[in-house]
């Protein structure tokens, strides 16, 4: 469990200029998994949750992960077995190793199966998402400082977005969708691939929830604007118009 300095901390919000990402958490301990859930997702992350070393496996290995959370001390087999089997499955995603141990041997074994990062239990939540961002600057992709189309601007690391000079109001989710789009501008996102990037893998995709948060978005960054960016593909999904030269 989290230690004094973070659990005054758990109402708070993480530092708001995280990279928004698929994270998987791998963690047996439900008052733990539920906290990291939860902080995790009120900086826009979409979050799993595995509750074992095979699980843990098997979703980092099915799913592409901005980061793993990983913990060591798990059932079935431990954070060390979960990394190496990772990275002999050619899974590159982040890992952050959580430990309640705090020997250098540890550590060395932790860093030698293939984890990025360790933090000692008990941590911040502060800490944790220094962490996060600290490894996603690493990622070799190239995260522009804005993201771009037309007049519409998105500052991923900031939270801020625009169309001309007017602020926009989003939520988490209209966000992390405004965001896919200006990563994607001019190519066709299925409904299913907006889920994967912006909902947990919990979801299980029967919903209309995809077309009700992109009326959601229209409304804010289209309609208010006499504009019609966010383009219907009939049966195949959603696409953000690139702007003319």
């Amino acid at each position: 469990m989290f230690g004094a300095s973070s659990e005054s901390q758990r109402g708070s919000r993480f530092c708001s200029y995280a990279v928004i990402m698929r994270v998987l958490v791998v963690e047996d301990e439900e008052r733990m998994a539920s906290l990291l859930r939860r902080a995790l997702e009120e900086e826009g992350h979409a979050v799993d949750v595995a509750r074992d070393g095979p699980e843990g496996v098997w979703l980092a290995t099915e799913n592409p992960y901005g980061a793993v959370v990983l913990d060591l001390m798990l059932p079935g087999f431990d954070g060390f077995e979960v990394c190496r089997r990772l990275r002999a499955a050619g899974v590159w995603a982040p890992v952050l190793m959580l430990t309640a141990r705090d020997e250098i041997g540890d550590r060395v074994r932790g860093l030698d199966a293939g984890a990025d990062d360790y933090l000692v239990k008990p941590f911040s939540l502060l800490e944790l998402a220094a962490r996060l961002r600290a490894l996603a600057r690493r990622d070799d992709r190239v995260r522009p400082v804005l993201l771009t189309a037309g007049d519409l601007k998105l500052d991923p690391a900031g939270k801020r977005a625009w169309r001309g000079e007017l602020e926009l109001d989003l939520s988490p989710k209209e966000f992390s969708i405004l965001e896919l789009f200006l990563r994607n501008p001019g190519v066709v996102l299925s409904r299913s691939q907006i889920i994967d990037a912006v909902w947990d893998f919990a979801y299980d995709g029967t919903s209309n929830i995809v077309d009700q948060y992109v009326t959601y978005l229209r409304r804010k960054i289209d309609r208010p604007f006499g504009r019609d960016d966010i383009e219907t593909v009939r049966g195949m999904g959603y696409r953000l118009r690139q702007p003319r030269p």
